[in-house]
Order: structure tokens, then C-alpha cells, then sequence
């Protein structure tokens, strides 16, 4: 099981990590959340972030993570104790809550509670026609061919094939994948859905997103192209 902890104390995140490795876990440290962000975090099992990081909060880094489809556990260690801060911290999309001072033995509790659920609820890989998504590594491939897409592209491809066969809206484009208003971001649908379209349809492949004019997006279930 492979560990990102993100924690700028370095001196307690390397005693941290120590303690982990001691237990048999892979772990790799970062200590601001650039440095974090430079790793693949859908490769990971667990994600530790600390709350008070220099530049972007874990809280922040959580959000983000989130929004791009990442949905690795996520441990969030602050010396914030106050009810509030939790329901934020919880709200943003972590899993879990930690608050400062903590024995190691409670937070390896923590840790091997939330890799349990991993190991419960691996998600099944989504095929349609010659589509193969496989929600764990964020990992997609056509016709056997591996895609590379960009997390806005991936979110996009997630929403359109959860509503195979419906019209998805520039509307709903805008409020699920940039949680923004449709006229401030219609264009970026534009340019994210050409560079998607580019990446799914190489020439000689039937198109597997078809615009519906004047209503939005559709992407056509097994048999439907």
C-alpha cells in the first residue's frame, strides 16, 4: 500500500513516515502541495495531507483533488479542533479527520480503517463499445489503446458516460466539472471538448461523443454508434 504524506514539519513527517514504513507501508513525502501535486495521486492508496501548509492549505489541495476526480482516501491532519473546522475539512472532501497531538498507534488506527474501505470498494472498470475506464488509476484506453487526458478531460469523459445515452447540458457541464456559471466558461467547454473529441475519435474510429445542436453533449451506450 503506497502513502503520499504532505506535511512542511519535515522533521515530523519523516518521523511520520518512518513509523509507517516500520508497519509495512510504502511512503513518500512532500512538504508543500507543488511538490504534491508533481505526484501521480491516483497512484497512491492513502493520501495524508496536513492542514497548514506554506502557500496552498491541504484543505485547498483536498478541494482540487476532488474536483479533478481523485478519489483516493484523504486523512487530514490539523491542530484545528473546533467543531467548524472539521465539518470544513469533511465538506471538502476528505475522508477523515485527525486533530494534533496524536499518538502514532491512533493514527495507524485511522489509516489502516481507511485503507480497509479501499480494499472493500475497489470500483469496477466502466466499458462502453470500445471504451474502457478504469476509475481507480484514472486510466483510459480505446480499441486497446491507452488515452492520455488531462484531469478536466477525464472529469468530462466521467460525466458524459455516467449519462450514456442523455444529453448532458453546457449547463451542466459548467456547475459539475468548473463549478462556475456557463457563461463565464463557455468557451473552455469548447476548447476541452475539442482536445477530448481528439483524443477519443483518431482517424478512421467512429465519434463517440455527438453534439446534440442547440441542447449539449451525448455520448451513445454499447450497440447505440
Amino acid at each position: 500500500m503506497r502513502i503520499l504524506l504532505v506535511d512542511d514539519d519535515q522533521k515530523a513527517a519523516r518521523l511520520l513516515a518512518r513509523g509507517l514504513q516500520e508497519e509495512g507501508y510504502d511512503v513518500e513525502t512532500a512538504h508543500s502541495v507543488d511538490v504534491a501535486a508533481a505526484h501521480n495521486c491516483y497512484a497512491f492508496s492513502l493520501l495524508i495531507l496536513d492542514w497548514m501548509l506554506p502557500g496552498k492549505s491541504g484543505v485547498e489541495f483536498c478541494r482540487e483533488l476532488r474536483e479533478q476526480g481523485v478519489r483516493t482516501p484523504i486523512l487530514m491532519l490539523t491542530a484545528r479542533d473546533a467543531i467548524n473546522d472539521r465539518i470544513t475539512g469533511l465538506d471538502t472532501g476528505a475522508d477523515d479527520y485527525l486533530t494534533k497531538p496524536f499518538v502514532f498507534e491512533e493514527l495507524l488506527a485511522h489509516v489502516r480503517a481507511l485503507l480497509r474501505r479501499v480494499e472493500l470498494a475497489q470500483p469496477a472498470p466502466i466499458t462502453l463499445n470500445d471504451l474502457v475506464i478504469d476509475p481507480q488509476t484514472r486510466g483510459v484506453t480505446r480499441a486497446g489503446a491507452r488515452l492520455d487526458l488531462t484531469p478536466k478531460e477525464y472529469a468530462i469523459l466521467i460525466l458524459l458516460v455516467t449519462h450514456a445515452g442523455e444529453i448532458v447540458s453546457r449547463a451542466q457541464l459548467a456547475e459539475h466539472i468548473w463549478h462556475a456559471d456557463l457563461i463565464a466558461i463557455d468557451n473552455l467547454i469548447d476548447v476541452h471538448m475539442k482536445n477530448l473529441r481528439r483524443k477519443l475519435d483518431p482517424p478512421g474510429m467512429a465519434a463517440l461523443i455527438q453534439t446534440v445542436r442547440g441542447q449539449g453533449f451525448r455520448i451513445s451506450p454499447s450497440g447505440a454508434l
